[in-house]
């Protein structure tokens, strides 16, 4: 991973921290030794000192406000940042949105996914992001013929998270066809050529070029994936070579589900079930698994969810922008389906937002505050999505764990006033990105007093990238 130099042994001292089984602590005395915090230990004001473990880190650093464990980004399209604002425009459905995300898939090379993809995943590290899931699709050339390198999109989105600092899960995605009518599954056209690889078969022989090793690692900061679209554009027996593949590698496999009730009316029309039954049916899904929006669910998908342990990834924001409905989140995690975050279109790059947005739709669909207190968000933002995305030993400021640090201000416009003991509801229930003030991943500052140390400019980066794909 790029970064400010190799990791070097590191100790801080925050005034506040929040540790795995114990809350918030006051004066967390953190260490780390590269990637890896070493101790942890709350309350040093009244602790005897100990010897430093070199002259090198004899000063802790400060973290003033409340430090967190970095968030995980667990449903990512990066290159739908170029979308913001131009969508928000007039009015439309989910599906004309779909055309003008089509028409920015279709100019988009390696380079200048690159380039937008770096300065989208900065922009994540702002926020406090340490890792991303990239649900990556767009695989070809116009008109589907493979590049001199048929991975070459992949490998520009590995690269570019490691540029802009952050771990990441390049979830590459099976997609066959173009949609599911009555009479069964589409072709794929226009721009979903660029996102086919043929059948099953080829895409795992595409995705095994990307070269992992045997436990899916593709560099230090990031692993392979596999996602199924959904089952819109992944034919029923198109689906089974895709788990295959991820039980050879221990891979984590995502999949869009339920986002629209047009899509469980074609499935039902198709395979006389639900998507969820039609992925039960498959073995698709598992411990492993994580279902994308499970919008549209009912009492009998949630108890097979989480019969399953299937994780359910919520994206608020996007949910909401495109009109999607509210998911049925408490009965989701009441029936075992850990609870996951995404930005998905990145609407709004903000993990803070996410997490209030999945209380916020709950109050508003039974009329009632009060359902998932700041903590049980924050593990949604934090351990649950790592270990949704292949990272089991992210998301916790403990020893032994990722050496990734989130700081965040108490003393804005937004946070001041809150008492030390309100410190996770006033970062969940009030902060925004902005707040974001430092961000350490994998023993490395990225950001630093609100500023990424690897992207100089991250607004004039967005500016030129998206310029230059927007049309």
């Amino acid at each position: 991973m790029t970064g400010t130099g190799p990791p070097r042994p590191r100790r801080w001292l925050a005034d506040l921290a929040w540790l795995p089984g114990q809350g918030v602590r006051r004066d967390v005395l953190i260490e780390a030794d590269g990637d890896r915090f070493t101790s942890v230990t709350p309350d040093v004001s009244s602790t005897p000192p100990t010897p430093p473990a070199s002259p090198a880190t004899s000063v802790p650093e400060p973290l003033h406000g409340l430090t967190l464990p970095g968030f995980a980004n667990a449903h990512s399209h990066a290159f739908h940042r170029a979308l913001r604002s131009t969508t928000q425009a007039g009015r439309g459905t989910f599906w004309t949105w779909r055309e003008r995300m089509y028409d920015v898939a279709a100019r988009l090379d390696p380079d200048s996914y690159g380039r937008l993809a770096r300065a989208t995943f900065a922009e994540m590290a702002l926020a406090g992001m340490s890792c991303v899931g990239e649900f990556h699709y767009l695989h070809h050339q116009p008109g589907g013929r493979p590049y001199d390198d048929p991975n070459a999109m992949g490998r520009a989105l590995v690269q570019a998270a490691a540029e802009a600092g952050l771990r990441m899960t390049l979830l590459d995605t099976c997609y066959l066809a173009g949609g599911l009518a009555e009479d069964g599954p589409l072709p794929l056209a226009g721009p979903q050529l660029r996102f086919g690889d043929g059948d099953a078969a080829r895409w795992a022989a595409r995705v095994t070029d990307l070269g992992c090793d045997a436990h899916g690692m593709l560099a230090p900061h990031a692993q392979v994936g596999a996602a199924i679209h959904s089952v819109r554009a992944v034919p029923r027996g198109q689906m089974h070579p895709v788990v295959a593949w991820t039980r050879q590698f221990g891979a984590p496999l995502h999949a869009h589900m339920s986002e629209q009730r047009a899509e469980n009316e074609a499935c039902r029309a198709v395979y006389g079930m639900s998507p969820t039954r039609l992925l039960y049916a498959e073995d698709v899904l598992g411990p492993r698994t994580t279902v994308v929006h499970a919008t549209h669910v009912d009492d009998g998908d949630t108890e097979l969810l989480g019969g399953c342990q299937t994780f359910a990834c919520l994206c608020p924001t996007t949910e909401r922008d495109l009109g999607d409905g509210l998911a049925p989140a408490q009965a989701l995690a009441a029936a075992g389906c850990p609870l996951t975050l995404g930005s998905d279109s990145h609407a709004v790059v903000d993990m803070l937002e996410e997490a209030r947005g999945v209380e916020y739709a709950e109050r508003l669909a039974r009329r009632a505050r009060g359902h998932f207190t700041a903590e049980t968000l924050l593990c949604a933002a934090t351990t649950a999505g790592h270990t949704s995305l292949g990272w089991p030993d992210a998301g916790e400021i403990a020893a032994g764990c990722w050496a990734d640090l989130v700081t965040v201000s108490l003393d804005s416009v937004r946070t001041a006033g809150a008492a030390d003991g309100l410190a996770l509801e006033a970062a969940v229930f009030a902060a925004t990105a902005a707040d974001v003030k430092n961000v350490v991943i994998s023993g490395r500052d990225v950001v630093r007093d609100g500023v990424h140390l690897l992207v100089p400019d991250v607004p004039a980066e967005l500016s030129r990238s998206i310029r230059a794909v927007a049309g």
